[in-house]
């Protein structure tokens, strides 16, 4: 039922075609070249829609694919999992790829291929906001996907041309990572050049018994971790690696479902710990760049480095998953007859007009406007 990559491999391209049924989010991060990309659901109902004689099911690490692979197989087709799923097609893949300075191509394109979309949208990002000051110590923190990669790239060249000191140190929180995972990254850091600190917890552990939002918490739990362990290192930022298109998609997924106006700060202080701050560097960068440099460069990542991605029942959640979806295809739809619907969203909520607005909160003190409408 299972087929190893050394086995595809002695199969003839057109004999076969690689199905991955990964979320979208996922195959966002990386790829394998030439797949068909659809959702377990849809291809156990409607296998007819991929044109082949051999079907080889691709997952992240080939548990779920194995489920998919025989149900169609009860259907008699030609089906069988990719062991150990895109993560193994991407250890291969990067023993496979050819020693050159992969480094000093991707700073070369930041340079010169991407220096419109990507440094310059960075470098506006770092004045507008102020992100970035004299005697900083700012924790650059990876997670191993491609936005967290981009920004550590992002910050070695601004040490190179900024005209006041600072320093940056490149942080990896592992909180359980599957060794392949950990590989992984490591594999993409060295590849890059990016000098990281790796630093070791057990939140997965403690969060994989949690039934009601483990990843909220998760993510709770590890930005944490971050905060302690970069004030441990003399850090006074922590930047990560969320964009434009996570700013526009907060602010709707707020009104439709949070029943709120609100949007991801591009910085803010910390409340649990003092004298930090924490930035995020690519705010004004759109995702399809960050993916168009990553595939230039012939780059591979992970969108989730979690050793429980197949199972949890959080990150692959129908319900949680499809709200994001939900909203990335309603921007797409309203896009189709207003091209600058996705910058109409973004300065929304930089031209909030107070004086038409029912009821706001301001530091935690909720005020409305029938409290100064008699003045």
């Amino acid at each position: 039922m299972d087929i190893t990559i050394e086995e595809l491999k002695t199969l003839s391209l057109g004999s076969y075609q690689i199905v991955d049924i990964r979320s979208e989010a996922e195959i966002a991060h990386g790829r394998i070249p030439g797949a068909v990309a659809m959702s377990a659901e849809a291809l156990v109902q409607h296998p007819e829609q991929v044109a082949a004689s051999k079907l080889v099911i691709c997952c992240s690490r080939g548990q779920k694919s194995r489920e998919v692979a025989e149900a169609l197989v009860e259907q008699g087709i030609d089906a069988v999992s990719l062991n150990g799923g895109y993560i193994a097609w991407l250890m291969d893949a990067m023993q496979e790829e050819p020693e050159e300075d992969v480094a000093a191509r991707a700073e070369q394109s930041i340079r010169k291929k991407f220096r419109k979309n990507i440094w310059s949208r960075f470098t506006k990002a770092i004045n507008q906001y102020e992100l970035v000051k004299e005697g900083d110590c700012i924790a650059v923190c990876i997670s191993g996907g491609k936005d967290s990669m981009l920004m550590a790239k992002l910050f070695q060249e601004l040490k190179l041309h900024n005209k006041f000191p600072f320093e940056v140190k490149f942080l990896v929180m592992d909180p359980g990572y599957s060794p392949a995972n950990r590989q992984v990254i490591e594999e993409n850091a060295k590849k890059l050049n990016i000098p990281i600190h790796i630093f070791e917890s057990d939140i997965f552990d403690s969060v994989y018994t949690i039934e009601k939002s483990p990843c909220y918490l998760c993510a709770r739990m590890r930005r944490g971790h971050l905060y302690t362990y970069a004030k441990e290192l003399g850090c006074n930022k922590i930047a990560l690696g969320h964009h434009y298109d996570d700013v526009i998609e907060t602010i709707l997924m707020g009104m439709l479902y949070g029943a709120q106006v609100q949007t991801m700060m591009p910085k803010l202080h910390s409340t649990n710990f003092e004298g930090m701050e924490l930035i995020r560097p690519l705010y004004l960068i759109r995702e399809d760049d960050i993916k168009a440099w990553r595939d230039y460069n012939g780059l591979h990542f992970i969108q989730c480095a979690c050793k429980f991605t197949d199972t949890c029942t959080t990150c692959n959640n129908e319900e949680n998953r499809s709200k994001r979806v939900e909203i990335k295809e309603l921007i797409k739809t309203l896009k189709q007859t207003n091209p600058f619907v996705e910058g109409n969203i973004f300065k929304s909520v930089e031209n909030v007009n107070l004086d038409t607005v029912v009821g706001y909160k301001q530091k935690g003190v909720r005020h409305h406007f029938l409290d100064s409408y008699d003045d």
